[in-house]
């Protein structure tokens, strides 16, 4: 028998809506402050979904205080024009109405923080779908996928064994398994297949197509 769901949270980078431009731009300008000159957007790719700070680090060897100011840079831009450099996924939006018809709860977890997450939610006209917005928080802190996913469970008072998770990186799936909650793995995204694979989700989907389909059979009130 299909395991059905009541609520249903989802990441918003490269799960709701392709944030590519103003991410990877924003990143950019941020590195730019320090020196560093990325002409090729393509190579910042990996900086989608995770935390910033985690990234700046793995990837540049930047220092916390270094991390500090490049977030700094990076929301300098990001304000002004990156979080509008975005596109909401096609068919991503009736997938959406889709689960509320069923009477499902659905929700926002991502690591960005909320502030900017509500914002971009409502600039896509996909507020009236969701129950709540859960993200990080402007301090740097919640950022972790885990600590995220649950600030949503407590600050909604969500049952792990009626939720799941939608993603498009390992950190998504990971965060998940932490408090014991179902996932899918999304790979219209940002992270690879192989990425996703080996972070095991309880479902994969290849497309917006394939998630609604998979999603509307498990959907429930």
């Amino acid at each position: 028998m299909t395991k059905t769901y009541s609520s249903i949270l989802f990441d918003l980078d490269g799960t709701l809506t392709d944030p590519k431009l103003g991410i990877t731009s924003a990143i950019q300008y941020a590195l730019r402050k320090f020196g560093i000159q990325v002409d090729d957007l393509d190579i910042l790719n990996p900086f989608i979904g995770p935390p910033l700070a985690g990234s700046f680090k793995e990837f540049y060897g930047f220092t916390d205080e270094m991390c500090t100011d490049a977030i700094k840079y990076y929301r300098e831009y990001f304000a002004e024009r990156g979080m509008y450099e975005n596109k909401r996924y096609e068919g991503i939006k009736e997938v959406l109405a889709a689960l509320k018809e069923q009477g499902a709860l659905l929700y926002v977890a991502t690591s960005k923080p909320t502030f900017f997450a509500e914002k971009i939610i409502a600039y896509f006209e996909l507020s009236e779908y969701f129950e709540f917005i859960g993200g990080s928080n402007l301090d740097n802190t919640r950022v972790d996928k885990g600590e995220v996913i649950e600030h949503v469970m407590q600050t909604c008072g969500l049952n792990a064994e009626e939720a799941i998770m939608i993603g498009d990186r390992k950190h998504d799936i990971i965060g998940a398994k932490r408090h014991g909650i179902d996932s899918v793995g999304v790979g219209y995204g940002y992270g690879s297949e192989e990425e996703l694979k080996l972070a095991v989700p309880t479902y994969l989907a290849a497309t917006v197509e394939e998630l609604g389909k998979l999603l509307v059979g498990m959907a429930r009130k």
